[in-house]
């Protein structure tokens, strides 16, 4: 049980997809204006991510490496991830309208998330269990919410601001991302 929450610690705040690692930015950036749809597009790859981390390690577990076939595994991680980014965006598209115009072309961009395939490799290559890859796929998730939140939450107070020309729109937001991502990489070494 240790192990899991520590698991779940690693991937959510200390090595942070978004602000250590580096991955899934296209969304983070392109997402992060209003706290609403940063939510909404949270909620999306915490189930995207969690989903496609059980599914990848079942596939690796029980096809892929019995039948030597794990060279794969990144054709078959991209496949699932499209599939299920397709069962979310018909969910959202039919029961949440709003959130599903809200996010726009970013919905399908999960698709193409680098950081989705990441977790389902990183998993892989790192020998999780099953358990061990959906708590990591889900701390990644949460992690993923975490820094998009609070990136939004920045954003739309400093929208009101009074900001230098130069510094408005994509250079303020880079600018806080950059901090943000200092600021995180602050937990390195913790676990």
């Amino acid at each position: 049980m240790v192990n899991l929450i520590l698991i779940f610690i690693a991937a959510s705040v200390v090595n942070n997809v978004l602000l250590s690692q580096f991955l899934g930015l296209c969304s983070f950036l392109g997402v992060s204006r209003k706290i609403d749809t940063s939510i909404g597009m949270g909620g999306a790859v915490i189930f995207v991510i969690t989903i496609a981390s059980l599914v990848a390690s079942l596939l690796s577990k029980f096809v892929l490496i019995p039948l030597g076939f794990d060279y794969l595994n990144t054709i078959v991680f991209i496949l699932v991830i499209a599939a299920l980014v397709q069962i979310v965006e018909m969910f959202l598209k039919r029961y949440i309208p709003s959130l599903y115009k809200a996010l726009g072309v970013f919905l399908p961009l999960i698709t193409t998330n680098c950081a989705v395939l990441g977790v389902a490799l990183k998993n892989v290559s790192n020998g999780y269990s099953i358990i061990q890859s959906v708590v990591c796929g889900f701390g990644t998730g949460v992690g993923y919410m975490i820094a998009i939140v609070i990136l939004a939450g920045i954003r739309e107070k400093t929208e009101y601001n009074d900001i230098p020309g130069p510094f408005k729109g994509s250079a303020m937001t880079l600018i806080t991302s950059a901090l943000m991502s200092i600021a995180f990489m602050g937990f390195a070494g913790v676990i």
